[in-house]
């Protein structure tokens, strides 16, 4: 490699991921000006959870498809807690160009998902923004639950003031780390304009956003109208397409593969998301094999559960609804398909969209 191209790869890399420069050569603006629609490209290792990887497993799985960032988003995958270890883990993920990005689950404690397998919701918080420093994150993913906290007393609303809470309490431990609490639109918790209002309130200079394509339709958005609002936000992401279509009780919502069968126009989405997410990694979380039904037609108490709810919001969901088509279920939690799913969606990206720093 000459000396140029290893300061091109080098600057490139750098910027895409938000790390310091190692040396300065003043071809970096440049380099930089010349690639700035160039998009990170990882996975999150819940894609894969049936092989059960753990730690260097991971990296060597992520390094084997070329990518960019590694997305842990649960602690236990790492495969240890102490420093020093999680700091080899680094090295070695960097060894191999690739930068690793960290997350668990609920920190809300009223949540019905929350579980205490990490101490109290401060206590899991603290922790998980530890980690995330000594195994070189910018970020630690977390949820506040699932679309069930939609119907528990006070609804999500009361969800979440409690989750911002929890920030609030961790709020100087995060910025003395330098970490940044990433907090996600999860399992149908929270719309977009839910996470931003929680986003805001408990503090833009170190809360954002872990963007998820799928989970939007979920609460019944349409993704790339997600996206609009959620994109300034996002310091990380966990992305699939969507096959959304009609039914006599209203419709159902598989995911898919990315451009596997889904309805989502990814061309328009990863447009805007150039344009919205700049320096943001697309980390891609396939979770396929299953459809779920939303009665909004049938069930007279369905509409509870989403009181602030717009016609322009619905309607957009809607037109991708009437546009969609519907795929086949299939078993998607053996590991010959969870891989399959992936490294398709992984091609399909690189490939079709021009995502990723590697050629």
């Amino acid at each position: 490699m000459t000396r140029r191209k290893f300061f091109h790869s080098t600057a490139l890399a750098a910027a895409a991921l938000q790390l310091p420069l190692p040396l300065t050569t003043g071809l970096e603006t440049q380099l930089i000006d010349t690639r700035r629609g160039v998009v990170p490209l990882g996975m999150d290792n819940f894609a894969v959870r049936a092989m059960g990887w753990k730690g260097r497993e991971l990296v060597d799985y992520a390094a084997s498809l070329r990518l960019d960032v590694l997305f842990i988003t649960d602690l236990a995958s790492l495969g240890t807690r102490e420093e020093r270890e999680l700091g080899e883990l680094r090295k070695y993920a960097n060894d191999h160009d690739m930068v690793i990005q960290l997350g668990s689950w609920s920190i809300c404690p009223t949540s019905v998902r929350f579980k205490k397998d990490w101490g109290t919701a401060e206590e899991h918080l603290a922790l998980g923004l530890r980690l995330s420093k000594a195994v070189g994150s910018p970020v630690f993913r977390v949820v506040l639950g699932g679309r069930e906290d939609r119907k528990t007393p006070g609804g999500i609303e009361a969800r979440i003031v409690d989750t911002v809470k929890v920030c609030q309490s961790q709020k100087h431990l995060a910025q003395d780390l330098g970490v940044k609490i990433a907090i996600e639109n999860h399992a149908g918790d929270m719309t977009a304009q839910e996470l931003v209002r929680l986003i805001e309130a408990a503090g833009r200079d170190y809360v954002g956003a872990n963007l998820d394509s799928g989970n939007a339709v979920w609460t019944l958005e349409e993704p790339i109208a997600s996206l609009e609002i959620l994109g300034p936000y996002a310091l990380s992401t966990s992305l699939r397409d969507s096959a959304v279509w009609e039914t006599d009780k209203g419709c159902k919502v598989q995911w898919t593969a990315m451009g596997e069968g889904g309805c989502v126009d990814l061309h328009q989405y990863f447009t805007r998301f150039r344009q919205l997410c700049p320096g943001v990694a697309v980390n891609i979380e396939t979770i396929g094999g299953f459809a779920i039904e939303f009665p909004y037609l049938a069930d007279p108490e369905f509409w509870n559960a989403f009181p602030n709810k717009s016609a322009g919001e619905f309607g957009r969901f809607l037109a991708l609804a009437k546009r969609g088509k519907p795929v086949s279920p299939h078993d998607g939690g053996d590991k010959a398909s969870q891989k399959g799913e992936l490294e398709r969606s992984i091609r399909y990206c690189r490939e079709v969209l021009g995502l990723g720093l590697k050629a």
